[in-house]
């Protein structure tokens, strides 16, 4: 990765909590880091840095080791829309791949505010499935989406939530609630034993509603989701008319899927777009 070591500079002369930020967006893109080396980049003292990546793994970003840092992969951390945009790019994309074959032209359809769906709505952008209605709350895919001709845009309004770069709350529960669309596309934290799990509550409420809204559901998982276990409970699997996850399932949680009689469709990563 090549780094600018003036800009470096700049977040350290910024203050604590800047640096702490670039910091631990320095270590997620490069997986892990030494202290000295984040010292010397950051133009601060190893003093500091020890003291900036205790902080940062007080709040469970990253997990230090002797003589460096690794991002620690957690709740808190991979509900960042940062991150979450940075990883598991093949996986997301096969996926995506896989759900534009189940759109057909006239479909209204909604997006939840995850990454793997915001891989589905950059395949819109080919408008090749014209005419569409997209629905969703989450802000990446409503500025990917807000030229595009032939579809028909409907963002959801709410609390602004600049974490997960989403409106969420009461306000966009009900304005799911007014809605009726053919399929819904939402990804979860985690699913285990059955059931969808998702790390943060307010964001069940507003996913909840999206199932209810829908006449089908699409569960979009890459295999790192799968055998995981989430905060709080998002639905039975039951709920969803199709699972879609890549080919990197192991064959054991795929079983598990069997036998809670779940309809799943295996991705294969690089399988040519429609």
């Amino acid at each position: 990765m090549t780094t600018n070591r003036g800009a470096m500079t700049g977040s350290a002369q910024q203050g604590p909590a800047v640096r702490r930020t670039a910091l631990a967006e320095l270590v997620l893109a490069e997986g892990s880091a030494t202290a000295a080396d984040l010292a010397e980049r950051f133009g601060v003292s190893l003093m500091t840095i020890h003291r900036d990546l205790d902080e940062l793994e007080r709040q469970g970003i990253v997990r230090k080791f002797r003589g460096g840092v690794t991002a620690q992969p957690s709740g808190v951390f991979e509900s960042n829309v940062q991150y979450r945009l940075k990883t598991m790019h093949a996986e997301k994309a096969a996926i995506a791949d896989r759900a534009v074959k189940h759109l057909e032209p006239g479909m209204a359809i909604m997006l939840d505010d995850s990454t793997t769906a915001l891989e589905l709505a950059r395949r819109l952008r080919l408008g090749e499935i014209t005419p569409l209605t997209v629905v969703t709350n989450f802000l990446e895919a409503i500025t990917l989406l807000a030229d595009q001709p032939g579809i028909h845009l409907m963002a959801l309004g709410g609390d602004y939530d600049p974490l997960h770069s989403s409106f969420l709350g009461v306000s966009c529960v009900e304005a799911v609630q007014a809605l009726r669309v053919d399929v819904c596309f939402a990804s979860t934290s985690a699913v285990h034993g059955g059931y969808a799990y998702h790390q943060e509550q307010h964001i069940v409420s507003v996913k909840r509603a999206m199932l209810d809204s829908a006449a089908r559901n699409v569960l979009l998982i890459d295999h790192t989701k799968l055998a995981r276990t989430a905060l709080h409970r998002v639905a039975p699997l039951s709920r969803f008319d199709l699972l879609l996850v890549d080919e990197g399932a192991p064959a054991e949680a795929l079983r598990e899927l069997d036998e809670h009689q779940v309809r799943y469709e295996v991705c294969p990563t690089g399988e040519p777009p429609p």
